[in-house]
């Protein structure tokens, strides 16, 4: 390994990734000199932490020779997420024993467009299992800690990615997000976390996922990076099943533009019944102050959603998608999972999607297109509709267990985010903030939810908060 100077590891840490690229295209830093200090970094804190479970330092020196330096993220190190998203040559196993072995041996549309940015990959991000658990624990690579508290989650299924950019590993990172997942992590580890609109990544080679409730992004430190990084991957393919509009000019540069007066709905009143964390909701509150006094309209407004019976039904449906993934992945491994391959609440997954008849399955979707409906419908008079992205403070460590067989019981613990997977149905954008702290010093995450393909304004809004409310030189002391 290079030794590389405390100035330009000070440099690396403090910067966020436009910044780095911006040095990159100055001339005042090499992509090799960026990759050394992302190495060292991860190697001092990656043992008490565990979000990178593949060092690929090899590959990254060896791309970071042939980096393009006007693209927009040249030679910014980075994580690709352990799930779904293939590299070629790198592991990609799903946090799973089923494919401990398994390498890709192509790239997915996303990544190609991520090397195109002048992303390096260094490494990847821990996972649970399958992306099954708003925590990082999985049995194959073992647990992702939070780096601001001892003891806590870091979230999930993004657990690795969010841990790593709030710690200063790297400062962006793929995430993806079928029920929270993207801004679940961000909150616990108080950083940004978008989930864009329906459509708006394409998932190619694949179709779709769970009829467009899965969705591939980005975490990071700036808004102004994930705007940018939305700018590098968005666009769908010819023939892709979701199409959202998309504006004239740039996300990073709507993202710059002060909004105009909004209406703002809000709530702290969760769908589900459940209490709310005071921390929590005094930070949801205190960010509506903010708003008011940055001139926007603002209402309240509760959600009027079954979110228990809607949370079965989203369940139900996703279990005979992971049964069909694991019937298609049969033909790769060459036989069928066992119970000895997956943890056992996957497991029960798998089972309860095979006991699923076509009837039930084809009532479910309709179902939830129509609860999406609903949901947009009721979210409509507003320009941004405010929730807490966790109702509760992040979890201890073990409190959501996939050696669980029971998966109802299992799934009830996923209230604290009753208000992510809503907008994982109905295809609106939502990002989380980390716009505040509880007494304890753990980070609150506020989601602000769009209009279905109005991303422009979900960044244009949040960078007035980041100003407003700045975060940026919150970093946990480790």
């Amino acid at each position: 390994m290079a030794a590389i100077s405390k100035s330009l590891l000070e440099t690396y840490t403090e910067s966020d990734a436009l910044g780095l690229a911006n040095l990159v295209k100055r001339g005042e830093v090499s992509p090799a000199e960026l990759v050394e200090a992302a190495i060292t970094t991860i190697e001092r804190l990656n043992p008490s932490l565990n979000a990178v479970v593949h060092r690929l330092y090899d590959m990254a020196r060896a791309q970071a020779a042939t980096v393009d330096k006007n693209a927009p993220f040249a030679g910014v190190p980075y994580l690709l997420k352990e799930l779904a998203s293939s590299w070629k040559g790198a592991p990609n196993t799903n946090s799973c024993f089923y494919l401990k072995d398994f390498v890709a041996d192509s790239d997915s549309e996303v990544v190609r467009r991520i090397k195109a940015a002048g992303l390096v990959l260094v490494g990847k991000s821990n996972a649970p299992e399958n992306g099954w658990s708003i925590t990082t624990e999985p049995k194959l690579y073992g647990t992702t800690k939070n780096p601001w508290k001892e003891g806590i989650t870091p979230g999930g299924s993004s657990g690795g990615a969010a841990a790593a950019i709030a710690s200063r590993m790297v400062p962006i990172a793929e995430a993806s997000d079928g029920a929270g997942s993207i801004r679940v992590p961000a909150s616990c580890c108080g950083i940004v976390g978008l989930k864009p609109s329906r459509g708006r990544v394409s998932l190619a080679p694949f179709g779709d996922y769970w009829y467009g409730g899965a969705y591939f992004l980005c975490c990071s430190r700036t808004v102004r990076d994930t705007a940018a990084y939305l700018d590098a991957v968005a666009g769908a393919l010819p023939g892709d099943a979701y199409t959202p509009p998309v504006p004239a000019d740039s996300w990073l540069n709507l993202s710059a533009r002060a909004p105009k007066k909004l209406r703002v709905g809000f709530t702290v009143t969760p769908p589900n019944g459940a209490a709310v964390d005071p921390d929590v909701r005094a930070t949801v509150l205190s960010t509506i102050a903010a708003l008011e006094r940055l001139g926007h309209a603002i209402e309240e407004h509760d959600m009027p959603l079954d979110a228990d019976a809607v949370w079965k039904t989203y369940t139900d449906m996703t279990c005979v998608q992971t049964a069909a993934t694991f019937d298609f992945l049969e033909t790769l491994v060459g036989r069928p999972v066992t119970t000895n391959d997956v943890e056992p609440l996957t497991w029960a997954i798998i089972q309860r999607g095979r006991a699923t008849s076509g009837i039930k399955h084809i009532s479910d979707v309709e179902q939830l297109r129509l609860i999406s409906r609903d949901i947009v419908g009721d979210l409509n008079p507003y320009d941004i509709f405010i929730t807490p992205t966790l109702t509760q403070l992040p979890r201890p460590l073990g409190y959501y267990d996939m050696s669980e067989t029971d998966l109802d019981r299992y799934n009830a613990k996923w209230g604290d985010a009753v208000f992510n997977f809503p907008f994982n149905i109905s295809g609106l954008p939502a990002i989380s903030l980390p716009l505040g702290q509880s007494a304890g010093g753990v980070p609150i995450g506020v989601q602000l939810v769009g209009r279905y393909g109005d991303e422009a304004t979900v960044l244009a809004l949040s960078s007035q908060l980041e100003d407003a409310m700045s975060w940026k030189d919150r970093r946990p002391a480790l």
